[in-house]
């Protein structure tokens, strides 16, 4: 049978089904990369720019309460980490992990030369390029290059759309919302006809080639984590929210042994130039009560060893307040880690200065890709350099 590109991609069921399945992977590499290592990391993307310093208070800083007179956390409702520094109030069950020694707190993490826009900053943060250059592959992505041949399910990230992060040169992290929903949209009868269809092509079709192949590895990536989910299916009641049902599909993949090695979920927005207080608090709660069952599932199977949660922002809040109850874009902010197999834990370094301000923002004391090379090098199992394109030097929580 004879099919030009054109025909295909004119058919209304792939119009459909590029609908439902917006930015599926693929995966090129040649054989030879390292296996799998057993490990899982977890990422959750505080999009929008999070306001570190109201989630690790500085309680017994004046400055910090002289300009925040109205939006500072009160000292005796933060939650103590130390003497000097309290967590936000909503953040209870991360407080017990915390007590328990299965987190860690890294303090001005940023790079140089910050951009304040959400999306050239978060392009900075997903692809590990230097502020004034533009890379069009993401850290993840690269590392599936590296690390991940013929593991088409190695990175997921729960959206309905892949974000730069999780794309390669030659392979791509999966979009799914959900592994059921994965499925059910792969049963057209639009797939087997053109799974089936496949034949000569013409020299100005050759793309053809790739479709094809895309769709077959669809099809058999969208079978395996339907699967796999309901091998173990986690039987501890998760939060009805966006992030309780994205954690709760993570659980059970991990559970079942699932070849996945990166997942990656989002929330958000937390851009709270306005009203921040209730905004923040409503996020943090989702973050809380999703974050706690997740740890205490994995912990009751087994499992909490093998998994390492990260969050990150792409830009923290300006120290001071705004007029409209809220904080302003600004620049370096902490990271919170999370597992049970950190090597150090509590505060990782101290917390920010506010003495020594760059025209009102945080200075950065970490350069964030140097986190990332301890999350490739220490966790993961891969060679950092090549990943990131220059020599980070790992540091030691993990």
């Amino acid at each position: 049978m004879l099919i030009k590109r054109r025909d295909f991609l004119k058919t209304g069921s792939l119009a459909t089904a590029s609908l439902l399945l917006p930015k599926f992977l693929y995966s090129l590499q040649a054989p030879g990369t390292l296996p799998v290592n057993g490990r899982n990391l977890v990422i959750i993307q505080f999009s929008g720019g999070n306001d570190g310093l109201n989630t690790i208070i500085p309680m017994r800083n004046d400055v910090y309460y002289r300009e925040r007179p109205r939006l500072g956390i009160k000292r005796e409702t933060a939650l103590a980490l130390t003497d000097d520094a309290g967590l936000h109030p909503s953040l209870v069950g991360l407080k017990s992990l915390w007590d328990g020694g299965h987190m860690a707190v890294l303090h001005s993490v940023g790079y140089p030369n910050p951009d304040r826009s959400h999306f050239r900053s978060m392009d900075i943060w997903h692809s590990a390029s230097p502020a004034d250059e533009y890379w069009q592959t993401g850290w993840l992505g690269r590392y599936l290059d590296a690390q991940c041949a013929g593991r088409p399910t190695a990175g997921l990230e729960f959206d309905d759309t892949l974000s730069l992060v999780m794309k390669g040169v030659n392979a791509k992290g999966l979009a799914l919302q959900d592994a059921k929903r994965l499925y059910e949209s792969t049963r057209s009868p639009f797939f087997a006809e053109y799974s089936a269809a496949k034949g000569p092509v013409f020299n100005d079709d050759a793309p053809v080639d790739y479709l094809y192949k895309t769709m077959a590895e669809t099809l058999s990536s969208a079978n395996y984590l339907f699967e796999q989910s309901r091998q173990k299916p986690t039987a501890a009641i998760y939060p009805a929210t966006g992030l309780g049902k994205d954690l709760k599909t993570i659980a059970s993949l991990i559970l079942a042994d699932t070849d996945t090695s990166v997942y990656y979920v989002s929330l958000g927005s937390f851009d709270t130039h306005i009203n921040q207080e209730p905004q923040q608090k409503r996020l943090f709660q989702e973050l809380n009560d999703a974050l706690s069952v997740f740890a205490t599932d994995l912990k009751a199977n087994g499992k909490w060893n093998d998994v390492l949660v990260a969050t990150f922002s792409e830009f923290g809040r300006r120290v001071a307040q705004n007029a409209s109850g809220g904080t302003d874009h600004g620049t370096a902010n902490n990271m919170m880690f999370f597992g049970g197999s950190l090597q150090q834990k509590g505060l990782l370094n101290p917390l920010p200065d506010l003495m020594d301000l760059d025209q009102g923002d945080l200075k950065f004391q970490v350069d964030f890709r140097q986190v990332y090379a301890t999350l490739l090098e220490n966790w993961l199992g891969a060679a950092a350099e090549k990943v990131l394109g220059a020599n980070f030097k790992p540091m030691g929580f993990v």
